[in-house]
């Protein structure tokens, strides 16, 4: 194939700070379809299941199976040493709109290619709707050992305006198969939308909290632009998001989880782990958290290794069709600054447990460590993030400075 950019002979420096570093190696593959759009979403998805060759729900796999030989050959050649997949991930768009025959065979291609550790976490996200007793059994049987299913309200008003395509039972059904498997189960949900009560929030943490997931996710609505939600707010058909209601939601969320055994690990994100035993963690999105190198599979996917960046064509048709012509999907690259690479570095360590390292701030200079560390008692003063940690060396945000980390991450960056 041609060489793409930054990925068809990688950079020395890239395969200098991937080999013999202990650097986990991920991968991402994008499933660009959908049954409908939800008025909400401003991802890369498409509702029709047939945008030409190589870029339908019938030929996708072969498409992606194509990109991964792609990447193990660039990086072959690359002198990149092999490492076995820390993590796979397979997200949308809905994943599960294709058969489990054929995500489990673009994960059993994976494993030839790069091998998968024995522990790796292997994850698909779903729809309620779309899962079939016979297809969550396939996908175990195939090789995966976790769901990530779109929950996202428990009430039937609230999945309207977002136009959700399941009813709440289905996610009941859903999760039966799921266990029925022996498949790990992660819940994602969002607060906030426009005519959601308190109530309604409690209602859905009721739910969630009877199905006894593994892993919730949580997070608040935000209207992006260029999305039906957001052309309707404008028109006053629905009230805007309200970031108080948000904030008493994300609250309530807190005290209900963390009663029931679920620790955040991520400020939108709880694993059930009573015993802080650092249990049920996504292990795929820790490594993007923490700065960790992957692959990322199909249209409008990014790819990350030692700090090179890039991205491919993001039309399932441009994509496919790249594919098909042997020329690499990628159409850009980036190698961030310095000064980007900090800002990126506070923005996801401030919103972790386990802290952001203090000394991440100080850069070898003297000066920038004595300013960082008044930065950061200016933020313990104001109880944003745990005295306690500081002491050790990490910033952590408290509960208060979960729902300010933007105001955290201003701060430490000199904004």
């Amino acid at each position: 194939m041609d060489t793409p950019p930054g990925t068809g002979i990688l950079p020395d420096f890239v395969a200098a700070a991937v080999n013999g570093s202990d650097r986990t190696f991920s991968l991402y593959v994008h499933v660009p379809f959908c049954s409908s759009r939800c008025g909400y979403c401003d991802f890369n998805t498409y509702i029709s299941p047939d945008l030409g060759p190589g870029a339908s729900h019938e030929s996708y796999a072969d498409t992606a199976i194509k990109e991964l030989e792609f990447a193990a050959d660039a990086m072959e050649k690359s002198g990149v040493q092999p490492k076995p997949l820390h993590s796979v991930f397979f997200g949308g768009g809905t994943p599960t709109l294709l058969p489990s025959t054929d995500l489990t065979r673009i994960l059993k291609r994976a494993d030839r290619l790069f091998g998968i550790d024995d522990t790796a976490e292997i994850t698909t996200e779903a729809n309620p709707d779309s899962l079939s007793r016979e297809a969550v059994q396939g996908l175990a049987d195939g090789g995966f050992n976790r769901v990530s299913m779109g929950m996202q309200s428990s009430v039937s008003h609230v999945l309207q305006v977002l136009e959700r395509t399941h009813n709440p039972d289905n996610v009941d059904i859903a999760a039966e198969w799921i266990r029925e498997a022996g498949l790990d189960m992660s819940l994602d949900l969002i607060f906030g939308t426009p005519g959601e009560s308190l109530e309604d929030w409690e209602r859905s943490l009721d739910a969630v909290l009877a199905l006894q997931p593994d892993h919730v996710s949580a997070y608040g609505l935000i209207v992006e632009e260029g999305t039906k939600l957001a052309a309707q707010i404008r028109r006053g058909v629905y009230p805007n998001t309200d970031p108080d209601d948000q904030a008493d939601k994300y609250l309530l969320t807190e005290e209900r989880l963390d009663a029931a055994g679920y620790r955040w690990y991520e400020i939108s994100n709880w694993a059930h782990d009573p015993h802080n035993e650092g249990l049920h963690q996504s292990q795929h999105n820790l490594a993007y958290w923490r700065d960790q190198d992957w692959w990322g599979i199909g249209p409008g996917a990014h790819s990350h290794m030692a700090g090179l960046r890039w991205w491919n064509a993001k039309h399932p048709a441009a994509y496919a069709s790249r594919m098909l012509d042997n020329i690499s999907p990628a159409i850009g690259q980036e190698i961030p600054d310095d000064d980007a690479r900090l800002l990126e570095k506070i923005m996801l360590g401030v919103r972790l447990a386990e802290g952001l390292d203090l000394d991440v701030l100080a850069a070898q200079d003297k000066d920038a460590a004595m300013q960082a560390r008044r930065e950061a008692n200016v933020l313990a003063t104001q109880g944003l993030i745990e005295p306690a940690a500081l002491e050790h060396g990490k910033i952590v945000p408290t509960l208060k400075g979960r729902l300010l980390d933007d105001a955290i991450t201003r701060r430490l960056a000199g904004f």
